[in-house]
């Protein structure tokens, strides 16, 4: 748990993330091993023009260290434009970052991440070469000079590597401190490349709030300053829009967002698009799918993820027959017309079907689907809480820690309801330079939506946990 700690002074990154600001679209993936003392998993995670940005995630084969400094070389003229979790410099195509003081000290075994933006020529973009760490060159799996060796070398895909894995706390921890304007439901985060978090929320026009240091949070104004008279359909003429959805991807941030009336089948998911991510700097593209009595699911509570290949997905989905996956198209955002296929990813056949609010995370060879579990909207009467299964493709079947398909009400609780912290969910995760973390709100005893911001580590076996 955060322990009074500002979130922004925890020290790992989870192997193979990237910050929010690239989070989602990933393009390369290399890893350079042999025999050394460190390995780096390095991801293109997405291109534009004249830009691209990248993560990499330095393991640490030798002893522990309480200090680094790591080089590598760029041998296309690629110069790093800003960098998360360490201080950069360059000359040539001679990157060095040294680390921040927050996650310095690296055990053995254990990891650092790392996520920058960068240039290119639009013409070439290949890995970069020559790591090292502390002038030990990274090419692959040796064991430590103390501590026991590894059974075997580190794998290339998968679960991330198991030694020195973080273990799960006994009970849920609270929410971590967030101040300001922390009245929220259905947060949705994303970091932007100057490092301000831009939070987008349910509200009158889609709410809009954003921090510097993701504890002190003020309000920034709305999605809409003039309204969205093309959601007045569903809304019923109310102003009220639910579930944003918000990333980053292709030079520009897209926000899908849900608009309905509570407990209605008519509904409908729209995307919007701007530069900034600022109050009224967004530009309305249209329906991107919308549901009534003639179809068998909802249409709120979208997600974007795009896949290993490049794809673009959008998770939706509330009560009725559950979860809900479409492919999109990456040039617009919008609904593939090649593929129409509405598959199912997630159904419950107890509790009046109570399944909603999808988010779909790529990681370590798995991705993995979160969703809220049971009741909303109800103030400490609430009862939602936060499930999880994992799948080796992105339209599943997505199991549960013991097996069972989501599709058939599976699911492995990591976040409920405890103490005065009412109904946790509608989460999200931002993979952050520090730490993967989960969003969500809840609801106080008193039955006020309030912001939380929790860490989230992965076990031994690669599931998620928050702390």
């Amino acid at each position: 748990m955060f322990d009074g700690m500002r979130p922004g002074r925890r020290a790992l990154v989870a192997a193979g993330v990237v910050v929010a600001a690239t989070a989602g679209a990933v393009a390369v993936a290399v890893e350079a091993r042999a025999l050394a003392g460190c390995r780096v998993d390095y991801t293109v995670t997405s291109q534009w023009q004249s830009g691209f940005g990248a993560s990499l995630t330095v393991t640490n084969l030798g002893d522990p260290i309480d200090g680094w400094r790591l080089a590598w070389t760029f041998t296309a003229g690629q110069r790093v434009t800003q960098l998360w979790g360490g201080t950069p410099s360059q000359s040539g195509g001679q990157v060095t970052v040294v680390n921040a003081s927050y996650n310095g000290a690296v055990p053995s075994g254990g990891g650092v991440g790392l996520g920058f933006n960068a240039s290119w020529d639009n013409v070439s973009n290949p890995a970069p070469v020559g790591f090292s760490l502390n002038d030990v060159v990274c090419t692959g799996s040796a064991a430590p000079t103390t501590g026991p060796a590894p059974s075997g070398p580190a794998p290339t895909s998968g679960p991330a590597p198991t030694t020195g894995a973080p273990t799960p706390p006994a009970s849920y921890p609270n929410p971590g401190l967030v101040t300001g304007s922390i009245g929220v439901h259905d947060p949705a985060v994303v970091r932007a490349a100057n490092g301000t978090y831009v939070l987008v929320s349910t509200g009158n026009d889609l709410a809009v709030k954003t921090s510097t240091d993701r504890i002190a949070w003020r309000n920034a104004g709305v999605v809409w300053p003039g309204g969205a008279p093309w959601t007045s359909t569903y809304t019923g003429g109310s102003r009220n829009l639910w579930a944003p959805d918000i990333s980053f991807h292709n030079g520009q941030y897209y926000l899908y967002y849900s608009a309905s009336t509570f407990g209605s089948q008519r509904s409908a998911i729209f995307l919007a698009t701007s530069p900034t991510a600022a109050a009224g700097s967004w530009t309305n593209q249209g329906l991107i799918i919308e549901s009534s009595g003639a179809v068998n699911y909802n249409a709120i509570d979208p997600n974007l993820v795009v896949d290993a290949a490049g794809q673009w997905w959008l998770s939706f989905g509330s009560f009725w027959t559950g979860i809900k996956l479409i492919r999109l198209d990456p040039a617009t955002g919008r609904r593939s017309t090649t593929d129409t296929a509405v598959r199912a990813l997630s159904q419950r056949s107890t509790a009046g079907g109570a399944v909603e609010a999808p988010f779909v995370v790529r990681r370590a060879g798995f991705y993995y689907l979160f969703v809220s579990f049971d009741l909303c909207c109800r103030g400490a009467q609430s009862t939602y809480r936060v499930m999880v299964g994992r799948s080796t493709a992105v339209t599943g079947p997505y199991l549960d820690r013991n097996g069972v398909a989501m599709t058939s009400g599976g699911g492995t609780q990591i976040l409920a309801g405890h103490g005065s912290i009412h109904g946790p969910g509608h989460q999200a995760v931002l993979a952050d330079v520090d730490s993967d973390i989960l969003v969500y709100h809840y609801y106080t005893d008193s039955g006020a939506s309030r912001l939380g911001i929790n860490l989230l580590a992965w076990d031994a076996a690669g599931w998620p946990f928050v702390h």
